[in-house]
């Protein structure tokens, strides 16, 4: 039963998903950065597209081919570790005029098309193969291709924005990591009983981990959160003595932010940053020191975008002594106030996303899944950091022991 369900076809997984929004190659980073806070999305896909009219044997007159292929995706993320870099932060406005082809990673294969008759056994091969993202054909509802284009180019005529218009009106859709581990989890009875074991057990617990101490810059970590997105996890902030869990620089989080806080990572410490980027906004007393900083270090630029960008202070209504303690925070605009943040948070407390070396398999699952993260850091009891388990890891498991065997 198990190998019948990994025959199944991709399409199934992508039913009711919603289709991609689309950025052509041509874009800038400030199109990519208009696009992203303007949209409900984390990430934005990235297309190569080229609808001249081609020359075919055995044909009269030109044929409109689909010469369409996604080469990436972007995020907030990704433009806040660009405008961190050193030859941007004098110049944030030259940055951002750049093409949206200095954010895509130069390492292939981290989006890859795949046909909706692909069977989910072939999925899981390319991710285990590196690929991040699946690219998947959305197959036609009732419209008809015509009224599909007629609508992709009122949404082009009502936005500042460029998209990508397909040959065709044709319309794609993701199929990540988690719509997987969501499959198989459906329909665990049928691993019985691989998901009861623990993940040490199974060998699943990666040591391969990125890091930083609580107290060192946030500036020194832009690589190690680039790195993090790109491989879909996070970064742990750990107590450099003791190797404690103390929480985590998300890009999950940061994905949620706007782009000043470029300004943050530019000025303030790991530690600090976890607490800036935590839900509900910015503590008063950190706004003020990355003000200041900001001027100390002669960015006056940034330090100008990043003070229009806040508004005025309002007191945390709340009777609890938690927010009593925390004080007033700056609200900005955007996606900011809607973050729902898994960073700062101690690992001692429930909220937590960790595991112990003994959990089981499908517990783990449950977990990054209820989370909505690749991911679950492993801790002993001293809440030291063991490692992590992502859903490649998970999807390892699934593949060496489920694979189809010959008959003898």
């Amino acid at each position: 039963m198990a190998v019948s369900l990994l025959a199944r076809e991709i399409s199934d997984l992508c039913l009711g998903k919603p289709a991609l929004r689309s950025l052509p190659l041509t874009a800038t980073v400030a199109d990519a950065l208009s696009a992203l806070k303007n949209s409900d999305d984390n990430f934005l896909s990235v297309w190569s597209c080229d609808h001249t009219p081609k020359k075919v044997a055995g044909f009269q007159g030109d044929v409109d081919e689909d010469d369409c292929k996604c080469v990436g995706k972007v995020s907030i993320v990704d433009i806040l570790c660009y405008l961190c870099q050193d030859d941007h932060l004098l110049s944030s406005s030259s940055a951002l005029k750049a093409p949206l082809s200095v954010l895509l990673p130069k390492i292939p294969g981290l989006v890859m098309h795949v046909e909706p008759s692909s069977s989910l056994l072939e999925a899981i091969d390319l991710i285990l193969q590196g690929a991040q993202n699946l690219v998947v054909p959305i197959r036609p509802r009732h419209s008809s291709s015509s009224s599909r284009r007629k609508q992709q180019q009122k949404l082009l005529a009502t936005t500042n924005t460029p998209t990508t218009i397909h040959a065709g009106g044709r319309e794609f859709c993701w199929l990540t990591q988690e719509d997987i581990i969501r499959f198989l989890l459906s329909s665990i009875g049928l691993f019985s009983p691989i998901p009861a074991l623990s993940i040490d057990s199974l060998g699943i617990i990666s040591t391969d981990i990125i890091t930083v101490d609580y107290h060192s810059p946030a500036a020194s970590a832009v690589a190690a959160i680039s790195s993090s997105l790109a491989d879909q996890t996070s970064v742990a902030v750990v107590d450099g003595d003791e190797g404690i869990l103390i929480g985590e620089l998300s890009p999950l989080t940061l994905a949620c932010c706007d782009e000043t806080v470029a300004a943050a990572i530019t000025t303030l410490s790991c530690g600090d940053l976890m607490a800036y980027i935590d839900c509900g906004g910015p503590p008063e007393d950190l706004v003020r020191v990355v003000m200041g900083r900001l001027k100390q270090r002669d960015l006056e630029v940034m330090l100008q975008n990043f003070t229009n960008s806040t508004t005025s202070l309002d007191p945390v209504s709340s009777s609890s002594s938690s927010d009593e303690e925390s004080g007033r925070t700056m609200h900005r605009s955007g996606k900011y106030s809607r973050s729902m943040s898994y960073s700062a948070r101690m690992v001692r407390r429930a909220e937590a996303i960790v595991c112990h070396p003994k959990s089981s398999l499908v517990a783990v699952m449950i977990q990054a899944i209820a989370h909505r993260v690749n991911y679950v850091w492993v801790i002993e009891e001293d809440c030291s950091l063991v490692g992590i388990v992502t859903f490649c890891n998970m999807l390892k498991v699934f593949r060496e022991h489920l694979e189809p065997h010959p008959m003898a």
